[in-house]
């Protein structure tokens, strides 16, 4: 067999051909893999269309009536909007089997029309620009019921273990129009909501913000009416039914006190007791790290939910067995994992992440999930030290898949991979690296959170503001690890006192600084390129090893290849 050292140069393009024909094939069955056909009613639902687009939610003020028996819901919602331009055909959403039974305006029956999931209401002339309207829709019907809460969205109709009923939604990314008739996008939220539950006298409605009052209904039935003063997400407005108690705190923050109140089903109190002691060291890592809670106006609550967990607006949904990890695991691998609970360390992240700061378009939703993941690592940090913080983010690094890519498809209500999670906190401490210290990317996080204050956001924003806030054009580094499946190799050759390196499975122009040791001493800066550079040392070489703190793989080759593609053999 002939050694490398011997190829033809005609041999070895040949080679580089058939790599190159490869590297095609298999990135076509990436793209293949990623496609998914859409239609009409993915449109209707992801684009601020003619029918959206002239009008801007002000208020929800939604009332339900749910009936356990029938897995049935019935209610109203008073929609109040703003005229952003003169316009007289509006797009109401309300998923099937649901049905909008009614719209009035004025007192006046308005016109619908059916499409699938969305409900066009035909006004009798063109509405005002500047004008602030209110129209009233009545609903009913069966809601899809979740099958698999949380990933399987619905209305949840369940018992607690003492068969009593136990009720609520989870919705995200399926959308609240799953339950009430809505403009169900994410651009646009309203200033404030109410929400007015009523339920049996046995049972206790739990909803977002504060409890405003309690009435009652007639027949046996309470009426709970909450109500939110800060804008909200739609998917995040959620009704909790059940036996539930409750208990108050007071947690001395940046903005002064913050009410925080605990909603569990009754023969869980005292476990709850005893595992929700972690909300307070949550609050001031957090508030230390990302700014003050979001919400003040609006309290803090956490209650348990009928499924694992969501990060419902002041009203985190709870379901983690009052235990550390992730339903008991550590999803890290690093033993850190089990030091706190992930429910109420994740889902309260998204307060600032998500909630605070909400993506324009679900494709985008990295931007939640995320710098929520990294909330997971920082609170590691505060725990035990930032030597743990790197061995909880790396020890992520498993459970990233690397199949399609972080950033969904725009305008149809497509979300990205699962990578969001994991790749994307990784991501986020890669971007870390670039601060001189913990005190400016900690600034650099509030700053987010101040600059985005109650408002949507763009990727291509939150890319421009971490890259103006590092110092450098990052633009490269969100391209590789958010629109391409492919980790970085550091490709490196070692000669005497001569180290050669590169990048390789990267997007063309690839030209991220990583840090390196060298002999085992401490990391140095190098910015490899997608062709060699040489770093000439006073010592002979003998090993190089990546920084933990950069999510990217390494590569020693054999000189002889190093120097064939030097040659412009590659």
């Amino acid at each position: 067999m002939k050694s490398k050292q011997c190829l033809s140069s005609v041999t070895v393009r040949l080679f580089l051909i058939i790599v190159t024909l490869s590297f095609s094939i298999q990135t076509n069955a990436q793209l293949t893999e990623q496609s998914k056909s859409y239609n009409r009613q993915d449109t209707l639902r992801g684009t601020i269309n003619d029918q959206r687009s002239w009008w801007d939610v002000k208020h929800y003020a939604i009332a339900v009536t749910p009936d356990y028996t029938q897995k049935k819901i019935e209610g109203s919602v008073v929609l109040t909007f703003n005229v952003l331009k003169s316009g007289s055909v509006m797009q109401i959403d309300l998923q099937e089997p649901m049905e909008l039974t009614a719209v009035k305006w004025n007192g006046q029956q308005l016109s619908v029309k059916r499409d699938g999931n969305v409900s066009i209401v035909q006004f009798p002339s063109e509405l005002a620009t500047g004008k602030t309207e209110k129209i009233e829709l009545s609903y009913s019907g069966n809601p899809r019921v979740a099958m698999r809460p949380p990933w399987d969205g619905g209305w949840i109709f369940t018992k607690d273990k003492k068969g009593n009923a136990w009720m609520s939604v989870a919705c995200q990314g399926l959308g609240a129009s799953v339950w009430f008739p809505c403009k169900d996008h994410q651009s646009d939220e309203p200033d404030s909501a109410s929400l007015s539950i009523t339920v049996p006298d046995t049972l206790v409605a739990v909803g977002n913000g504060r409890l405003r009052s309690k009435e009652p209904a007639g027949n046996g039935k309470t009426t709970w009416i909450w109500a939110v003063t800060n804008p909200i997400n739609s998917y995040n407005i959620i009704p909790y039914i059940g036996k539930y108690v409750n208990w108050t705190e007071n947690f001395a923050g940046e903005k002064g006190n913050l009410d925080c109140s605990f909603w569990v089903i009754d023969y869980n109190l005292e476990k709850a007791k005893a595992q929700f002691t972690q909300v307070p060291l949550m609050l001031k890592c957090f508030e230390y790290w990302f700014g003050p809670y979001p919400f003040y106006e609006d309290s803090y609550k956490l209650v348990e939910s009928p499924h694992l967990g969501m990060e419902h607006q002041s009203a985190v949904a709870y379901g983690n067995g009052y235990q550390n990890g992730y339903r008991g695991q550590d999803l890290s691998r690093s033993g850190f994992g089990l030091k706190w609970d992930f429910i109420i360390i994740h889902e309260s992240g998204h307060e600032w992440f998500g909630n605070n700061i909400t993506s324009n378009d679900i494709a985008d939703m990295w931007l939640h999930e995320g710098f929520t993941n990294y909330s997971e690592t920082i609170y590691t940090q505060c725990q035990s030290g930032k030597a743990t913080g790197l061995a909880y983010v790396s020890g992520t690094r498993a459970l990233i898949a690397n199949k399609s890519t972080i950033i969904g498809k725009y305008g149809v209500n497509e979300e990205g991979s699962g990578d969001m999670y994991y790749k994307g906190g990784n991501l986020i401490h890669y971007v870390r690296q670039f601060f001189k210290d913990d005190e400016a990317f900690r600034a650099a996080l509030r700053d987010m959170n101040l600059t985005w204050y109650h408002k949507t956001a763009n990727t291509g924003d939150v890319e421009k503001f971490w890259s103006k806030k590092a110092g450098r054009d990052l633009s490269k580094l969100f391209d590789q690890y958010l629109r391409n499946t492919q980790i970085p190799v550091l490709e490196y050759t070692i000669s005497g006192k001569t180290l050669s390196y590169r990048w390789t499975d990267c997007i063309p122009g690839y030209d991220i600084p990583v840090k390196i040791s060298i002999n085992g001493k401490e990391s140095q800066w190098i910015t490899p390129g997608t062709g060699f550079k040489s770093l000439k040392l006073k010592e002979n070489i003998d090993s190089v090893k990546t920084d933990l703190n950069f999510y990217v793989k390494e590569k020693r080759l054999p000189n002889a290849e190093s120097s064939l593609k030097r040659d412009g053999l590659n």
